[in-house]
């Protein structure tokens, strides 16, 4: 698979405490990327941060917190993206996606 120059990075920001088919949301839309054969995917696990109304989560040394925000990032292509849009519409209840033009300056894989 090969990457042009021009991609699209989709972000999609959730709380780890999200899940979804009894699995935790962000492997759920991990596992479905792979499915639906996009190029990559990455799951961070934020150190503090809210969504909308919700409080600060923050992790702190004595106590581990097990809400803390999670972001996904895919790249592939547009179409590709696009295809997964409705998915994530479909099992998000509460987060924020976003989409961005990128440029891919390198790209390999097995």
């Amino acid at each position: 698979m090969s990457l042009q120059k021009d991609g699209h990075l989709l972000r999609v920001y959730i709380n780890e405490s999200d899940h979804y088919e009894h699995i935790p949301l962000y492997e759920w839309i991990l596992r479905k990327a792979q499915e639906k054969e996009l190029a990559g995917a990455t799951v961070l696990r934020g150190m503090a941060g809210f969504i909308a109304s919700d409080p600060i989560h923050t992790q702190k040394v004595l106590r581990l917190s097990d809400n803390l925000p999670v972001v996904i990032e895919i790249v592939d292509h547009l179409e590709k993206i696009e295809t997964f849009l409705p998915i994530l519409d479909k099992v998000i209840g509460e987060g924020l996606v976003t989409l961005e033009r990128v440029q891919v300056f390198l790209y390999r894989s097995r």
